[in-house]
């Protein structure tokens, strides 16, 4: 084998020496300190925390605990930071929570939120509590202050019952009674006709009681007049 020039070998040395670091798979442009600085333009870079220093890969997408930025100049990976979140969609968006913790849209919860219920064994709280109620029962008499008569306008009311709640929690079932108004036909109301006819009785009585009163003062005043005009005895005169 040839030998090569001294000066040539240098140059070779000195050559390989300011040669860039290869970078890795998808990224563009790279340093020996801080890894990747620039990715291809469908993936997203994700900087990782190495003692002082952050390292960047490039990813086709985000590890779970962060969400994917899309921006003209680079896509990043960028970390939740809602409360008590695993895994984020977007910066006010949850879509894992921690473990014991229930999901309802996009955010955390120690239980369901009132008229849902976690489905299927998840903690996702999506889908509407699945209560199981009974038919509607008809429609009551239409009343008014818990009377039945002597108004126009007032309420019906009609209502079911509970057959099933989830986990027996009734509360998040919907209504079992509802009302509506209702109009009638204004008619007398049956006690109504007897107290009428007390009252009639009554006054009737009343007038008798002032009649009798009225004839035995009457018979008074005539008795007082008999007595006041008697003819004066005539004075007896001797026989002659």
């Amino acid at each position: 084998m040839a030998h090569m020039p001294v000066d040539v070998v240098e140059i070779l040395i000195q050559g390989s020496t300011e040669v860039s670091p290869s970078c890795t798979k998808g990224c563009d442009s790279c340093s020996e300190s801080n890894g990747c600085v620039k990715c291809s333009p469908k993936l997203f870079i994700l900087l990782e925390r190495n003692d002082i220093r952050e390292i960047g890969i490039c990813l086709a997408s985000c590890p779970v605990g962060y969400f994917g930025v899309r921006n003209p100049d680079m896509n990043k990976c960028n970390k939740c930071k809602i409360e008590n979140c695993e895994a984020c969609f977007s910066k006010n968006f949850c879509t894992k929570c921690k473990e014991g913790l229930y999901l309802h849209k996009g955010k955390c919860y120690s239980s369901c939120p009132e008229s849902f219920a976690a489905a299927n064994g998840t903690m996702d709280c999506s889908s509407p509590a699945q209560c199981e109620m009974s038919e509607w029962g008809p429609w009551g008499p239409c009343s008014k202050k818990k009377k039945l008569c002597g108004f126009k306008k007032g309420t019906e009311e009609r209502s079911r019952h509970i057959l099933h709640a989830p986990s027996g929690d009734t509360t998040v079932c919907p209504a079992t009674s509802e009302s509506r108004r209702c109009i009638v036909r204004k008619i007398q109301c049956p006690g109504g006709q007897v107290k009428k006819d007390e009252q009639v009785k009554k006054e009737n009585r009343n007038r008798n009681r002032n009649r009798s009163n009225k004839e035995r003062e009457g018979k008074k005043k005539r008795k007082g007049q008999h007595r006041g005009t008697a003819a004066p005895a005539t004075p007896f005169s001797p026989v002659q």
